[in-house]
């Protein structure tokens, strides 16, 4: 059959943009649900809200750049600008409902004895207690920066920051720009008990500067009145680095992250009760233009600093943890290396402890048998216990090489210190390929057995990250296959030397071979029409290419189930082109991470794990690692949780045409919760060979 041959009679693909807005959207219901704790609610607005930062940073800030290049022979100007248009609108909407559910958080929190209250809602007693607290402990962080009328001030603002536009009114008015200082002081302070133990109040640290905003300006400057609003401005986060040769690396990633504070600002949010008057001045003086999105909103801004809202009220105000499950098959063994030579093990975080890969870099570190280890690093822990495992190896003698990817969005200036430390407890450090973010997840450890050195091999979907192991969802294998383990360490050959040819044959590898893998899968289930299958879990569908696969494949009878969490570019539902197309998505307590592919039914399945979404980016310009799942009994413990997701009754959306956000109906089938329910599984998995 040759399938492109095929006709696409409909070209179909949701924006990008507006399927991330629509993801956000479910983020906002989690805080909307009244069957999620109350503390979980608030943080999930938190969660919200640094999703739309990094939006307006990434996504938004590329849609800009679009529309300011419309001269180019390629630009489509008029639908880069229409789009920017129904991404504001839409973000406005999610705005309303952002406000809405504040509302009734804060009321729900007050029916659990906290209050979240301004200043002037205080008693006498608070008051007094606020008035000795913000002399004492926030006045010396306040530094003002008074605007000139003839000045741009964007580039004095630090986007992860929010400010006060202060105006003092004489007989000019005057202005200030007036950082608040979180990154220094808590951001939400607890009172003192006045009259029960059991009631809590919250005072907001904006609140209590604007409350005293007169103690701050008023020694320096002569007015007869002041006010001032709340304003986040959010800037481009992409960069250039320049190519000169005798420039090092890490000094040309420093140089780029501080053009990073200086470039272009692609939103501005400001407190919808501001002046007119003000609102204009502030737009002038920050250099806003007609393709900036300007957003007005509630009293606050950078709710992200919600995700750690505290709880100071009852327990059951929050989650309760699920404990985390000890691997059975690492347990039986005192060495990782025999546990590991017995069988192939799967673990799945946030259920299964992150200690056990800790545990196999710290055994590797001090083994004397082990001769050499290779990571690649993308993201880490601020205090990370994997690299403090990595300098014991070079102290005692190992080889450690350790690949940084310094352009790791955010986490750049983090990468670059972690570089430095590495390379001066003499550990060979390197960079990959300049034009090749490297996001595969690999630690191979070369260990001296019976005269000759065999590799072990850890291959999976999540980061280094001994935190985000606690929220992500994420499988990691690790293996000692002759030939996985080899071509892992041929994938780090590659990063060092990419002008040489390398053939990989098991793993699934971008840029060498990952899209023709995948290309190759969904023909072998479309010839067998509507005995095919495929069921995929991802966290972003955009790639145009596998999207029209997808879409032929569909129209062959194959049958096909995606669990997206974010973006989704195809059009699930089209009678001729996607009939056959189911699309779910799930957000729970959990962030939903893992890449996972299923080709075909039964014993004939193809099951494999990777790092890469399907994204022309992850596919064509990174380095990105999949792997086959081989073991029989690892192949079914990963369909037995997928199963468990598509048949979710609680936490999954439906991905129709227009994106929605239905949740799944119940009708008569057991109302799962596929997080929990997975917990329960793996649990009894764990005991069940326990028990062998």
């Amino acid at each position: 059959m040759n399938m492109e041959q095929v006709d696409l009679h409909v070209t179909s693909y949701y924006p990008k943009e507006l399927s991330w807005l629509s993801f956000n959207e479910r983020v906002l219901q989690e805080a909307r649900d009244t069957t999620n704790p109350i503390i979980e609610r608030i943080r999930f607005l938190g969660i919200f809200s640094n999703n739309l930062d990094e939006f307006f940073q990434v996504r938004v800030a590329d849609v800009k750049r679009r529309i300011l290049l419309n001269k180019l022979p390629d630009a489509n100007f008029d639908e880069d600008e229409a789009l920017m248009q129904q991404i504001q609108d839409k973000v406005i909407t999610l705005g309303h409902d952002f406000n809405v559910a504040y509302d009734d958080i804060l009321k729900t929190l007050t029916e659990h004895n906290i209050h979240v209250k301004r200043p002037e809602q205080l008693s006498p007693f608070h008051q007094q207690w606020l008035g000795g607290f913000f002399k004492a402990e926030v006045l010396e962080h306040l530094s003002p920066i008074l605007v000139d009328e003839n000045k741009n001030y964007s580039g004095h603002i630090n986007d992860t920051m929010t400010y006060l536009f202060v105006e003092m009114q004489d007989d000019k008015n005057h202005y200030a720009l007036l950082e608040v200082p979180t990154n220094r002081l808590p951001r939400f302070v607890v009172l003192p008990a006045e009259r029960t133990r059991r009631q809590k109040t919250i005072v907001l640290l904006d609140d209590i500067i604007l409350y005293f905003l007169k103690d701050v300006f008023g020694n320096f400057f002569a007015f007869d009145s002041i006010r001032g609003y709340a304003i986040k401005l959010t800037r481009d986060a992409e960069y250039n680095l320049d190519d000169e040769i005798e420039e090092g690396v890490l000094d040309k990633m420093s140089k780029g992250l501080k053009q990073r504070l200086r470039s272009e600002p692609v939103r501005l949010v400001y407190d919808h009760t501001m002046p007119s008057e003000m609102h204009k001045v502030l737009r002038k003086r920050l250099g806003i233009n007609r393709f900036d999105a300007l957003i007005p909103g509630g009293r606050y801004r950078n709710f992200r600093d919600f995700l750690a809202f505290p709880n100071v009220g009852r327990r059951y105000l929050e989650n309760s943890p699920l404990p985390s499950l000890r691997s059975h098959a690492f347990e039986r063994f005192s060495s990782v290396f025999d546990a590991i030579s017995h069988e192939d093990i799967l673990l799945y975080y946030p259920y299964h402890t992150f200690n056990h890969f800790l545990n196999y870099v710290r055994q590797a570190s001090f083994d004397p048998d082990v001769v050499h280890i290779k990571v690649n690093i993308y993201r880490v822990a601020s205090q990370s216990r994997l690299i403090g495992a990595l300098v014991n190896a070079a102290k005692n003698g190992k080889k450690v090489t350790v690949m940084v990817e310094l352009k790791a969005r955010f986490d750049e200036q983090n990468n670059i210190e972690w570089a430095k430390s590495l390379d001066e407890a003499g550990i060979k450090v390197i960079f990959g390929i300049p034009s090749l973010k490297v996001h595969s997840k690999l630690c191979v450890i070369h260990r001296k057995e019976q005269g000759q050195i065999v590799s072990y091999a850890h291959i999976g979907t999540g980061n280094f990250h001994e935190k985000t192991a606690k929220i992500y969802t994420d499988f990691s294998l690790f293996t000692k296959d002759p030939a996985i383990c080899e071509e892992c360490d041929n994938v780090f050959k590659f990063i060092e030397h990419s002008y040489k040819p390398f053939n990989f044959e098991h793993l699934m590898v971008s840029p060498v071979n990952a899209r023709e893998r995948i290309n190759s899968l969904i023909e072998e289930q479309c010839q067998l029409k509507r005995n095919g299958s495929i069921l995929i879990k991802i966290n972003n569908l955009v790639d145009k290419e596998l999207i029209d696969k997808l879409y032929l494949a569909s129209q062959q009878g194959v049958k096909i189930r995606l669990i997206i969490r974010g973006m989704c570019s195809l059009v699930p539902g089209i009678k001729g082109l996607s009939e056959n197309i189911k699309v779910i998505s799930i957000v729970d307590r959990f962030l939903e991470h893992p890449r996972v592919m299923v080709f075909g039914k039964y014993e004939q399945s193809k099951v494999y794990i990777s790092s890469a979404d399907w994204m022309t980016r992850n596919l064509d310009h990174r380095v990105e690692v999949g792997v086959p799942i081989y073991s029989p009994a690892l192949q079914q413990v990963i369909i037995d949780i997928l199963e468990l997701q598509w048949r979710d009754r609680s936490k999954a959306r439906i991905i129709d045409a227009q994106q929605q956000n239905h949740y799944v109906r119940r009708g008569n089938k057991k109302k799962i919760r596929s997080q929990i329910a997975i917990h329960d599984y793996l649990k009894k998995w764990e005991s069940s060979r326990a028990n062998q």
